[in-house]
């Protein structure tokens, strides 16, 4: 499904040309939850970001089933991101004053759903992440785990095929943790939805049918999950 064919990216200053990845090639297919791992400053994050088509890479391609994401513009690529992806950033980046159902269903609503459609599917995935009880606080009254756990509902809503998570568990305790993983790796198989997974979780990233490990822009190894 999520395809990538030696990608190099590079972010380039005044004083210095920084190399995020470096010929990297990868992929993900539905029903997989893949697990990237790898120091701060390995590129990690940029990968998501290309695999989103929120950044385009300077060289090798990105494709999503079959289709090279560099050839879409800017219209298709928004289509993009809220037909088929669900991105869950590091910051939940939540609307201020705004309650956890009407922030949860944003992009339902961006997608063209009625509003009061939007509303029930928003419910039905806050109760998934164990935030029904809170879906009429706004996120000045939400803790930072629970502020995460309806950017995570706000990014399902709507049943992506590629979810795209960024250190999704890292404002959650061990419980909650160990939900949303499961959570995700259930999408994969129930919905044979492709999961891109970033974290520093080891118990997260054992989860995974398979694990990357990046360095300095490029993949040292790769794991596959061990039989149960």
């Amino acid at each position: 499904m999520l395809t990538l064919e030696r990608v190099v990216k590079h972010y380039r200053s005044a004083s210095e040309e920084i190399r995020a990845l470096a010929g990297v090639s990868l992929s993900v297919a539905p029903g997989e939850m893949l697990a990237l791992q790898g120091p701060s400053g390995s590129g990690k994050t940029t990968l998501l970001l290309l695999a989103a088509c929120a950044l385009r890479a300077d060289e090798g391609t990105v494709s999503y089933g079959g289709r090279d994401l560099a050839r879409l513009n800017e219209r298709e690529a928004a289509q993009y991101r809220l037909g088929e992806v669900g991105l869950i950033a590091q910051n939940p980046h939540l609307m201020a004053r705004v309650s956890a159902v009407e922030n949860a269903s944003t992009k339902l609503l961006l997608g063209g759903v009625a509003l009061q459609q939007a509303r029930a599917q928003a419910l039905a995935w806050l109760e998934r992440v164990g935030m029904a009880g809170q879906a009429n606080r706004t996120p000045e009254e939400l803790s930072g785990g629970e502020r995460q756990r309806v950017a995570i509902a706000r990014a399902l809503a709507g049943e992506p095929r590629l979810i795209l998570a960024d250190e999704p568990t890292a404002n959650l305790d061990s419980h909650r943790s160990r939900e949303i993983v499961t959570l995700l790796a259930g999408l994969a198989r129930e919905q044979s939805a492709a999961v891109l997974l970033v974290t520093h979780d080891a118990e997260a990233a054992a989860a995974a049918d398979r694990v990357l490990e990046l360095r300095d822009g490029q993949i040292e190894s790769e794991t596959a999950a061990q039989p149960s």
